[in-house]
């Protein structure tokens, strides 16, 4: 076990990626300071587990300066003092870099942060590194809409700049769809950009000193945005001997090189369409969404949170694995209403290939989902030989679902 006078110190940001959060509290190698916004909801059984670690509570209503003042005459007289940085909080992206810059700590630059942010700053910077792209174009109403949609064609993608999860987002095919639009939040900045019709890939990579470790690639079975309209929400990490349908590694290094990312977990989508043309969609510096990290660490056996801290650390890891399947992680259908039945864990856990499950509701609970690509009833990890396997029986799964809901 390392000496707690010489392990490195990280100051981690909270978020509700407990699981990436939970991974590094419970490693015996990094003493932990928490970095905690006080806009972020926190439940009380996670505050008191935490009570124990030293935590530094962000005021966000006061001066960004201020509090960074604040937080280094408060680690004067916390025992310890982080050398290393990370933030896996997508919507804290811009202040929790900025913070980091201002106390000292490794961090990404502004313009970094708007090419990983800011779509609209993202697919600006694509047009300069040379990487296939929808078209697009920043709207401030629905008549701008209308009028880029003359020019590239229906269908097109409404949304605002720095959503994520599909929130905000709209597919629109005609006019008559663009009429039904709620008309555009003014508080919010929004782009819209071609439609891209084609199959969805998620590509994720360890990034340590400036160079991609190991890229790792999964299908979406349906676009994300299709979700939105009932299609099967999942994403499946393909085995690591199955042939991909692009060079993952390779590619990853190009938006880390044209991105300048120095370390951590690079997250992106892409599409391939029906001719094999490539379009780059969206990227981010952060862990990515749903149970994809999980996927990635049970489809190759090894543990992928802890490959993704030693990056933060300045350390270059060497993963190790041990397994050579499939693994995706497959969102369970919700319905607005009362929830009257749904199937449970051991049921779900006993149809093929069916690694676990988490159900986040139950009977009794009044379900208002969102309008999201996340809303879900819970999840489960399903496990195959290759992607499409693990997809085939996720349909099982999802024939043998049952949920039953009382409408209001």
């Amino acid at each position: 076990m390392t000496s707690q006078t010489t392990r490195p110190v990280v100051l981690l940001v909270e978020s509700r990626r407990a699981t990436f959060t939970d991974n590094v509290l419970n490693r015996d190698d990094v003493t932990v300071v928490l970095l905690r916004f006080d806009s972020v909801p926190l439940s009380p059984e996670y505050i008191e587990r935490t009570a124990h670690i030293p935590t530094f509570t962000l005021a966000t209503a006061a001066p960004l300066e201020d509090e960074a003042a604040r937080y280094l005459r408060w680690i004067e007289d916390a025992g310890v003092r982080p050398r290393f940085f990370c933030n896996p909080n997508e919507a804290l992206q811009e202040d929790a870099q900025r913070f980091a810059a201002l106390v000292g700590l490794p961090h990404l630059e502004q313009e970094q942060v708007a090419w990983v942010r800011n779509k609209m700053s993202m697919k600006d910077r694509y047009a300069e590194l040379g990487i296939p792209h929808a078209a697009y174009r920043p709207v401030d109403t629905l008549e701008d809409v209308e009028a880029f949609a003359a020019d590239h064609g229906w269908p097109v993608v409404l949304k605002p700049i720095d959503s994520d999860s599909c929130i905000g987002t709209y597919r629109i095919g005609s006019p008559d769809e663009l009429a039904a639009v709620p008309p555009l939040d003014p508080r919010l900045e929004w782009m819209v950009e071609q439609f891209i019709s084609g199959r969805e890939f998620q590509l994720c990579a360890v990034v340590a000193r400036g160079q991609v470790v190991d890229a790792y690639l999964s299908k979406n079975p349906r676009p994300i945005l299709e979700v939105l309209d009932g299609a099967i929400n999942a994403n499946i990490t393909y085995a690591p001997s199955e042939q991909l349908p692009v060079d993952a590694k390779a590619l990853a290094q190009q938006l880390t090189d044209g991105l300048r990312i120095p370390h951590g977990y690079l997250h992106g989508e892409f599409f391939l369409t029906d001719q094999g043309e490539f379009f780059m969609s969206e990227v981010a510096a952060r862990l990515s969404g749903c149970e994809v990290p999980m996927n990635h660490g049970l489809a190759y056996g090894f543990d992928f949170l802890h490959v993704i801290l030693d990056t933060y650390l300045d350390r270059v890891p060497v993963p190790e694995y041990t397994k050579d399947r499939a693994v995706g992680d497959l969102l369970l259908p919700i319905r607005p209403g009362k929830l009257l039945h749904i199937s449970t864990e051991e049921e779900l856990r006993r149809l093929p290939g069916v690694l676990g499950a988490h159900l986040t509701a139950a009977p009794g609970d009044l379900l208002d989902p969102p309008r999201a690509s996340h809303a879900s009833t819970g999840y489960v990890h399903v496990e195959g030989a290759t992607a499409d396997q693990v997809e085939q029986r996720m349909y099982a799964v999802l024939d043998h679902f049952e949920l039953k809901v009382e409408e209001a």
